[in-house]
């Protein structure tokens, strides 16, 4: 149990000998209750906010409930101070052993040092990538593969079962317009000249192998034959085999999803008409006409009935059609059943989205709270676009694709961990410029070698060791000072701040945290350039010597940790 959720169990323990007492009556709601930092370092090491939760439902002055419960607090071994500040904030301040034991804690629990059950017995899947299969997959892509990627490792992390899912988009008009695109391809492998590809195909190469192979299998035979012949054949094919293109890419990257649903068989299936039905059962679905356009009303437009979906019930602004007037399903009515789908086998949903679906999220949102009666958390994840820049200026890579610059030309260029660690230095939802200088530059100002080189550092340690000839020694804990104790308490932030970003489904707050004990780590090295006895290794005190091992390599391994959350290398040594 680390620190901080031992102190959680501790304010529980307290507030129940104050339900003992009488002070407090039983069965209040504590889930609000927080453990964490105060805010200002020198008012202590835990603070809680215990007193100021519970005191409205009890009836009870705040800063009086606190100065009980500090008093309790107060009692314990590992307290050597507690007060009351503002109007009923405890803050308590701990004794250095408290520190020794969580830094033999991350060394008895390894890479399991933070690991959380927050999850436990729940399920969530999370939704990312699902690209249109109509061709590799494009820088637009990249962060919120990374995004998404390391989402579902930080909720494994904290204990959930992670579905990590990608829907393929095999059932809308571009899929047949890729199948257009390699019948040309397919004409030209048999010798045709088909001199341009016309505007609204896909021009890239990369559909030539496809071409070849579909000639190589069937010869001339659909050359001059009519589309309804070679049409679901070709798109069968071509999908595939952009399918198999875009999971070499995401493996580049690290990234692999355990599950692949397709539009095309969801449909084919009746799951649309499904949740249609489920929906008229209980009067979200309605026969309606839709209003006209805002503004200037289009020449064309006529009202006509459609099945409506009552979204407005649930926050969005208008009702939305299921179908169109043809009958076929909107993308919305298709996307309301494949999240009916999703929520029948997982207790909460996530999809990671381009921020061009903003418009998009109110109304999915408010079909998943109809089909779910509410009870499934689901979290649409924004991810903004990246502007590729060299040197602080734009940037424009050759392109295999043809017109865009791909997943894989951006991994190539600068190597996986480079992308993984950059795509998550800012919040989704933040505008990023990816830097290819910037990105391989060893620097501090490159938060992905800061934080690469603090644990090569580490590692270089060891073999320093043996080149100064310093006798082997046990680690005494006791003789840590109250700088490198202060080095503890940062690396025992960790699991507060794994829980913290699996439950706001943010990952790049661990890069930011790895960011802070890189920096700790860096300080601390470098005053010994200035200090000789504050050197790591001391030629002329094994026993010292050892015990600032024994530190480093507690911050190594939550360095690793965290890199492991992000799908980021720790290296061992850096040239």
């Amino acid at each position: 149990m680390t620190l901080f959720s031992r102190f959680f169990d501790h304010i529980g323990t307290a507030l129940d000998a104050l339900v003992d007492s009488g002070a407090l009556p039983a069965g209040l709601d504590r889930s609000a209750i927080s453990v964490e930092p105060p805010r200002d370092p020198s008012h202590g090491d835990v603070a809680t906010n215990a007193a100021m939760v519970l005191a409205k439902p009890a009836g009870a002055n705040p800063r009086a409930l606190a100065e009980l419960l500090a008093a309790e607090l107060g009692a314990l071994d590992e307290v050597t101070e507690a007060s009351v500040a503002g109007p009923g904030f405890i803050n308590l301040r701990l004794a250095d052993n408290s520190w020794r034991d969580e830094l033999a804690l991350i060394h008895a629990e390894a890479g399991d040092y933070g690991r959380s059950r927050m999850g436990e017995g729940r399920s969530v899947n999370v939704e990312y990538v699902s690209a249109n299969p109509t061709g590799p997959m494009h820088v637009g892509h990249c962060r919120g593969a990374v995004v998404g990627d390391a989402l579902a490792a930080l909720l494994e992390y904290a204990g959930y079962e992670v579905i990590r899912e990608y829907y393929v988009n095999d059932a809308g008009a571009q899929v047949d317009v890729l199948a257009r695109s390699v019948h040309m391809r397919y004409r030209e492998a048999l010798g045709e000249d088909i001199g341009a590809i016309p505007e609204g195909l896909y021009p890239g190469d990369y559909l030539k192998p496809v071409a070849e192979k579909l000639a190589a299998e069937y010869g001339d035979r659909f050359v001059g034959a009519p589309e309804s012949e070679w049409l679901v054949p070709f798109r069968t094919a071509a999908v595939a085999a952009m399918m198999d293109m875009i999971r070499a890419d995401l493996a580049k990257l690290g990234i692999h999803h355990n599950l692949f649903s397709s539009e095309a068989e969801l449909q084919a299936e009746g799951k649309p008409a499904a949740a249609e039905k489920w929906l008229r059962d209980h009067g979200l679905v309605y026969d309606g006409m839709l209003e006209a356009p805002k503004g200037e009303t289009p020449e064309d437009w006529e009202p006509v009935e459609l099945p409506l979906f009552r979204s407005t019930q649930f926050g969005d602004d208008q009702d939305r059609p299921i179908k169109k007037s043809d009958g076929s399903w909107t993308y919305f009515g298709a996307d309301l059943a494949y999240h009916f789908q999703k929520s029948q086998n997982a207790d909460e949903l996530i999809d990671i989205w381009g921020a061009d679906h903003a418009g998009t999220v109110k109304r999915i949102k408010a079909a998943v709270a109809a089909l779910t009666g509410g009870k499934t958390r689901f979290d649409v994840k924004l991810v903004q676009m990246v502007r590729l820049l060299k040197n602080g200026e734009p940037f424009k890579m050759s392109k295999r694709a043809g017109n865009f610059v791909t997943l894989a030309d951006i991994v190539d260029e600068v190597g996986k961990d480079a992308v993984r660690f950059t795509m998550l230095t800012r919040k989704a939802d933040a505008q990023m410029d990816f830097d290819f200088a910037k990105v391989v530059e060893a620097s501090r100002d490159n938060p992905v070698f800061y934080v690469q080189y603090a644990h090569a550092r580490i590692a270089s340690l060891k073999r320093r060791l043996a080149d100064a000839g310093v006798a082997p020694a046990a680690p005494d804990p006791a003789r840590l000072d109250a700088y490198e104790l202060g080095l503890v308490k940062l690396l025992a932030q960790f699991p507060r701040i794994v829980e913290s970003a699996a439950s706001a489904r943010e990952p790049h707050r661990i890069a930011f945290f790895l960011g802070e004990v890189a920096a700790a780590f860096h300080a601390w090295w470098n005053m010994g350039n200035d200090r000789p006895e504050a050197r790591i290794i001391l030629a002329n005190d094994p026993e010292l010597t050892a015990t600032r091992l024994y530190l480093a390599d507690g911050i190594g391994q939550v360095i690793r940790n965290g890199l492991h959350l992000m799908g980021v290398e720790a290296l061992e040594e850096m040239n």
